[in-house]
């Protein structure tokens, strides 16, 4: 029996349709500050809900729990811009780069033709566009320092709401929804956050577990740097194809360009040992919620960052699989329940 969509489309359905299209094309410029302020919120409520059965009060427990959480992330986020730009001069600089190019002309005795002139040419290049790059990314990023306050405010006033609002807004959600498809509702609104425990407990929880490690690692073992190589290794563990290797294997090529060949062996061992303990934290923390494929992971880590700029690191993976917890639950529900 076919549907009349006419008989659907009464005029109080095309005003609300209408609407709804106005009001996303005035909240699209900040949409992704709205949702990743939802995704917080989702993580910090616990925090307050805590805080809230000691204190007794909502507004103040939930405050406190955003400066204990969001703080220190705001933190990070400065203290990654101000070591990028401060690491960037310090590599510029040639007194520091000299060293590398001296020990490359002393291994050049171990090459076939005995000239490293084009490799010391194309590191000084790649270094200095590198940097170049860096420092105009950076300016860029402060040149639009209202609209950064502007987000972050409106980052701030999302966490707030949707942790003192959340479950009213998502039965006002629900009320719209028919009764025959109200378990279909349930079991996704579950899936979701199976999916958000899992990426939070699984991937961001061993990336800070890994990074702790290697900001201890690196410092001890005398890199100039060593608790922002941390910080990296412990973003780039995020990535499911990437992990920590990249920090240490540059390492270890540096050590050896420089003669320092017992720390070039060390480095390559602690790294080893930071890719092999990943093996084991993430199935143990995640095991217990979703199981989300490292291809979605892959595809909203590097694909996010384009859509929803420096946030899409978190929004980008964390949409990719709530979509395919929703898809599932569909699935489940409507195509294998009839098998």
């Amino acid at each position: 029996m076919g549907i009349d969509i006419k008989e659907h489309l009464t005029p109080p359905v095309l005003l609300i349709i209408f609407l709804l299209v106005v009001s996303l094309m005035i909240i699209f410029p900040v949409l992704n500050m709205v949702i990743l302020g939802a995704i917080l919120a989702y993580g910090i409520k616990p925090v307050a809900c805590k805080i809230q059965s000691r204190l007794k009060y909502q507004s103040p427990s939930i405050l406190i729990a955003m400066i204990v959480v969001l703080i220190p992330l705001f933190l990070l986020v400065f203290y990654i811009i101000f070591e990028i730009s401060t690491f960037v001069t310090w590599v510029l600089a040639d007194h520091q780069t000299a060293g590398l190019f001296t020990g490359l002309d002393q291994i050049s005795t171990y090459l076939p033709n005995g000239d490293v002139s084009s490799i010391n040419s194309y590191l000084e290049n790649a270094i200095n566009n590198v940097g170049s790059y860096i420092l105009n990314y950076t300016v860029k990023f402060l040149s639009k320092f209202a609209n950064i306050i502007l987000d972050l405010f409106i980052l701030v006033c999302s966490v707030f709401y949707f942790i003192r609002d959340g479950n009213n807004c998502l039965n006002f959600v629900k009320s719209f929804v028919p009764d025959d498809s109200k378990k279909f509702f349930d079991n996704t609104v579950e899936s979701v956050k199976n999916v958000l425990k899992s990426i939070f407990y699984g991937h961001f929880l061993t990336s800070l577990i890994i990074g702790i490690f290697g900001c201890i690692g690196y410092s001890i073992l005398g890199y100039p740097f060593g608790i922002f190589l941390g910080v990296l290794t412990g973003i780039l563990q995020l990535i499911p194809v990437f992990g920590p290797w990249p920090i240490y294997w540059a390492l270890f090529f540096i050590d050896l360009a420089t003669g320092n060949y017992t720390r070039a062996i060390i480095v390559l061992l602690f790294g080893f040992f930071l890719s092999t303990i990943d093996m084991y934290i993430r199935p143990a923390l995640s095991s217990h919620y979703a199981d989300v494929h490292p291809l979605i992971l892959l595809i909203g880590f590097l694909a996010g960052p384009l859509a929803y700029g420096i946030v899409g690191f978190i929004v980008g993976p964390l949409i990719l699989g709530i979509t395919y917890a929703v898809l599932d639950s569909y699935r489940n529900e409507y195509l294998l329940g009839d098998e």
